[in-house]
C-alpha cells in the first residue's frame, strides 16, 4: 500500500471517527408531568400574592436538546410566565434546578436551600441553574453559598421565558464526557428569590403557612423540603405520577423541628 492510500485511509477514518462523534452528541430527550403537583410533599400552599398565579410552578414538561456543543434545556410550565419584577429575562418568579447524573457516583447533597438529597445510585454531577438572575448574581452566590459544589454548577450566560416555556443553553464540554440523551435527570422546580436566607442560594422557603412572598403548608424549620415540583415515576405525565412525587418527597421531623429524614430524589432516564 503507497503512501498515498495509507495517508487517504487515515483522513477517511478522522472525517468518520468525527462524524459518529456529532451523532452521538445530537439529540432530544423529553420528559412529561402531570398537572397539579405543583403540591411538594403533599401540602405546599402559594404565597398570598397576586404575582404567584396558579400554575406558576407546576412543571408541564422538560425537554433537552444537544448537538456537537450546546445543551439546551427547556422547563414549560402550566401558565404563562410574567416579568412582573422587571428582571429583563421573559420572566422572575420561577427557579429551576436540573440535575444531571453523567457517570457513576456523584453529590448527594442538593444545592443549599432546597433540603432534599438524592438517594444511592441517582447521585448528581452537574447541576444547571435557571434562573431569571443575572448570571453573574447566581454564580457570585454559589462562590459564598456553595463553595464544596461550585465547580459542577452551571449558569447559562442567558436564561430567558416566553410563553410558557424557561430555557437556557450551556457548552456541552461543561457537563462532561457522554451523550446527553442517556444521562439521568431531575428537575427541582423552585421560587427565585432575591433577598434569600444567608446560607440559601436564591431560593425561597416553604413555611407552616402561607404569606404574601412565602409557601405553606409544610413546616418552618429546615427538616422539611423547599420544593414545588419535581419530576418523579416514569417521566410520561401520567396522574400515577402525582403520589409518585408524594412519596418521593416525604421527609421526616423531630418534635423540636430537627431533621430525621430529609426527601430523597431518584432520577430519571429514557430508555431507548
Amino acid at each position: 500500500m503507497t503512501t498515498k492510500i495509507k495517508t487517504m485511509l487515515k483522513a477517511l477514518t478522522a472525517v468518520s471517527t468525527f462524524a459518529l462523534s456529532l451523532s452521538a452528541a445530537a439529540g432530544s430527550i423529553e420528559f412529561k408531568d402531570p398537572k397539579g403537583d405543583d403540591i411538594g410533599a403533599g401540602h405546599v400552599v402559594y404565597p398570598t400574592d397576586g404575582v404567584y398565579k396558579p400554575g406558576s410552578f407546576d412543571l408541564k414538561k422538560f425537554i433537552v436538546k444537544s448537538d456537537s456543543k450546546k445543551a439546551t434545556f427547556t422547563a414549560e410550565l402550566n401558565t404563562t410566565l410574567e416579568d412582573t419584577w422587571g428582571m429583563g429575562s421573559g420572566f422572575a418568579i420561577q427557579m429551576i434546578f436540573v440535575y444531571i447524573d453523567t457517570k457513576p457516583g456523584g453529590h448527594t447533597d442538593s444545592v443549599p436551600g432546597t433540603n432534599v438529597t438524592f438517594a444511592s445510585g441517582s447521585e448528581w454531577d452537574k447541576v444547571v441553574i435557571l434562573s431569571p438572575q443575572k448570571q453573574s448574581r447566581v454564580i457570585s452566590e454559589a462562590q459564598v453559598k456553595a463553595p464544596n459544589i461550585l465547580s459542577d454548577i452551571v449558569v447559562p450566560s442567558r436564561t430567558k421565558g416566553k410563553g410558557k416555556k424557561i430555557t437556557g443553553k450551556v457548552n456541552l464540554a461543561d457537563l462532561g464526557e457522554g451523550d446527553p440523551t442517556t444521562w439521568g435527570y431531575q428537575v427541582v422546580v423552585q421560587s427565585n428569590e432575591g433577598f434569600p436566607a444567608k446560607t440559601d442560594l436564591l431560593t425561597r422557603k416553604v413555611n407552616e403557612y402561607e404569606g404574601q412572598h412565602r409557601f405553606g403548608g409544610q413546616a418552618d424549620t429546615d427538616c422539611d423540603p423547599h420544593v414545588l415540583d419535581v419530576l418523579a415515576g416514569d417521566g410520561k405525565g401520567k396522574k400515577s405520577e402525582i403520589a409518585a412525587q408524594i412519596e418521593m418527597l416525604k421527609f421526616e421531623c423531630s418534635e423540636d423541628g430537627e431533621i430525621v429524614k430529609l426527601s430523597e430524589l431518584s432520577m430519571l432516564r429514557k430508555s431507548k
